[in-house]
């Protein structure tokens, strides 16, 4: 599909009316008690999400993102009474996600800033009280503004504390906007998946928030093999499309992080491969992109492997290889490079129109209408996405982060149930 189908790519044509009330402003008591909707062949039906085992092949391979929500605003009050928020979006220096969670006295992150008119050129403060009486005094101090977005840079008093520490002590959750409240304690738990583990994410990828132990169970004992890739969620994920067309949207650039293990049962993969929410399919799609990257040019350097948002747009006939050859490429270049663990970033933007390289299955939620997220469910599940949102719409389900789930095979799957 070339950019000049995307210029007509209309944002409206992508269009719902979802009710206020649909919208669920908090999850179930119980994860796996959510409605399932099941699609296959133009057939819809509905479950329940504790069955999700059911309906999957027991050779099926399945992906998650283990991304973890990291505590990423900062509320500050100037001596004025005036409230400055600052909003961790991804680390500036050092620009390691691990590394800057480690650090201990000092550190840059990139951030959006709430009341922004507030804070001229002074240096903002918090304090922190502490069980033992001493207090830390946390101080963010402007480096760099752009457009959209300012470059803090953050520094305590208090070197065996660690950025991860002060975050997790006064930052607040970053819920969802839509859901038109502040969080609370109880989000802290339920806003974060069964198995996240790695910090960087500003947003839960939410289709896993319906997985509990219990299913992650049953899924072994089925014999569906589970693997997980890391893409640290940004806030760009609620960033609405306010061009006429698609090809007017800019897409937001995310940290992915994919283990060789992965790449590797992916390429030994015969079977169905199911992935858990759009955050793992724009990362396993991007390791396509990366793998052509490394056909033409071997050689290139970690930050050269960055998949654009309109690459896949962009592909000559005379460039296609298969997903296979595209998955020995990365192989081979994480051997030559001694590293057990790919590290890039994607901007990968999926349309109706894409072609899928390795995902017959996709778990994931009910998006909001004129959203990147449906179209990439139109692009995966074509026309059918409209019937699919219908039937939720009148079949009661909940919508969103906290919403109920879906089970989908694209349009061309031959899975058959297990």
């Amino acid at each position: 599909m070339k950019k000049i189908a995307i210029e007509r790519l209309r944002i409206s044509d992508f269009d719902y009316i979802l009710p206020d009330e649909k919208i669920a402003k908090y999850p179930l008591e119980k994860r796996d008690s959510s409605k399932l909707l099941l699609y296959k062949n133009g057939e819809i039906s509905s479950s329940v999400f504790s069955s999700l085992p059911e309906y999957l092949p027991s050779n099926s391979l399945m992906i998650f993102n283990n991304t973890r929500v990291i505590h990423a605003r900062l509320l500050f009050r100037k001596n004025t009474g005036a409230q400055i928020e600052v909003f961790c979006l991804s680390p500036a220096e050092p620009s390691d996600y691990a590394l800057s969670f480690q650090q201990r006295e000092r550190c840059s992150w990139h951030c959006m800033i709430g009341n922004a008119k507030r804070w001229k050129d002074d240096v903002l403060q918090l304090k922190i009280g502490r069980e033992n009486g001493k207090a830390i005094t946390l101080i963010a101090e402007k480096k760099e503004v752009r457009e959209n977005e300012v470059t803090v840079e953050f520094s305590w008093d208090d070197s065996s504390v660690t950025f991860s520490d002060l975050l997790e002590t006064v930052g607040k959750l970053p819920i969802p906007p839509y859901l038109n409240r502040p969080a609370e304690e109880s989000d802290n738990d339920t806003y974060q998946t069964v198995y996240s583990r790695i910090e960087g994410s500003v947003a839960a990828p939410t289709a896993g928030l319906h997985f509990t132990d219990e299913v992650m169970n049953a899924l072994r004992r089925k014999g569906v093999k589970t693997d997980e890739v890391t893409l640290h969620v940004g806030a760009g994920t609620f960033k609405p499309v306010k061009s006429q067309t698609v090809y007017g949207h800019e897409m937001h650039t995310e940290f992915i992080s994919v283990p060789r293990k992965v790449i590797a049962d992916m390429y030994d993969n015969e079977n169905p491969l199911i992935v858990v929410g759009t955050t793992s399919m724009r990362t396993i799609e991007s390791l396509y992109y990366i793998g052509r990257k490394l056909h033409f040019n071997p050689d290139l350097c970690p930050h050269e492997l960055t998949v654009s948002q309109w690459e896949p747009y962009e592909e000559n006939e005379s460039e296609s290889i298969s997903p296979k050859q595209a998955l020995k490429n990365i192989l081979d270049y994480l051997d030559r490079s001694h590293t057990d663990q790919l590290i890039s970033a994607t901007q990968i933007i999926i349309v109706p129109g894409y072609t899928f390289h390795f995902a017959e299955g996709l778990i994931t939620n009910f998006h909001q209408p004129q959203s990147t997220l449906l179209l990439l469910i139109a692009a995966f599940v074509g026309n059918g996405w409209r019937n699919i949102y219908e039937y939720a719409l009148t079949h009661n389900f909940r919508f969103l982060s906290y919403g109920d789930s879906s089970l989908l095979f694209s349009s061309d799957s031959n899975l058959k149930n297990g």
